[in-house]
């Protein structure tokens, strides 16, 4: 491991993520065009798959719609290769192996793509049912194309990059930022914020929809801990 310290480290780091801040815009553009094809197919899919009749306000709201359901497709494909280009970044800063950058991608897909599955599969319908239990006989909704890709596509991606937080924790702690055993005495601190966050990013007020944000992201903190030991006590025997 290399001798610089973490701020120093940290610093180049960014600079290096600076670097390839114009090759991942460029791929995101060419790969979101490519699923622009596919955009309408799959907002159709949505439309079913959450029973709602959408409805558009605006001469361009359909195809502004269909431009962020082809982007968020676009970032969802390529997320693997912006891991491995963050972790190409620490990898030079830090001096890490590459053992670790094949965990670093593949424990940060499963996290990502879990944390979408959950948003989809759980938290969305039941988000949805319940902001839609309030209509009368008298008031209809009508929701708006472009309202509701939004709802979507903000959710999905909260709670993918959200369930990221044990990887970015083990990363901390490996390259010597975070000291798990001293964060570990903060928990109550952990808790409240978790309740916080959850409480702005679930789409209900009620305690139950809450809970299935707050529960797995506490769950996600002390799987966190746990790994940030691991990489704590391996640094120390390295360094």
């Amino acid at each position: 491991m290399k001798e610089d310290s973490p701020v120093k480290s940290l610093a180049l780091l960014i600079l290096d993520l600076r670097r390839y801040l114009l090759r991942v815009l460029l791929l995101l553009a060419g790969a979101g065009l490519l699923f622009l094809m596919a955009a309408p197919r799959v907002l159709l899919w949505l439309q079913a798959r959450f029973g709602q009749k959408l409805a558009f306000f605006g001469v361009a709201e359909p195809w502004l719609a269909l431009l962020k359901v082809a982007f968020l497709l676009a970032f969802v494909v390529v997320f693997p290769y912006l891991l491995w280009l963050l972790w190409r970044a620490a990898a030079l800063a830090f001096g890490l192996g590459r053992l670790s950058g094949v965990l670093t991608v593949l424990s940060g897909m499963l996290l990502f793509y879990g944390g979408l599955a959950f948003c989809f599969f759980v938290t969305l319908p039941y988000g949805m049912k319940f902001l839609l239990s309030f209509q009368k006989e008298d008031i209809v909704p009508t929701i708006s194309v472009g309202h509701f890709v939004n709802f979507v596509t903000l959710f999905l991606l909260s709670f993918g990059l959200i369930f990221e937080l044990p990887l970015f924790m083990i990363l901390l702690a490996w390259i010597g930022i975070l000291d798990p055993y001293r964060a570990a005495r903060y928990r109550r601190h952990a808790v409240l914020l978790i309740t916080i966050l959850a409480a702005v990013l679930t789409p209900t007020p009620d305690v139950f929809n809450l809970s299935l944000m707050a529960v797995p992201l506490y769950l996600l903190f002390e799987v966190g801990l746990f790994g940030g030991r691991l990489a704590y006590r391996r640094r120390l025997k390295t360094s």
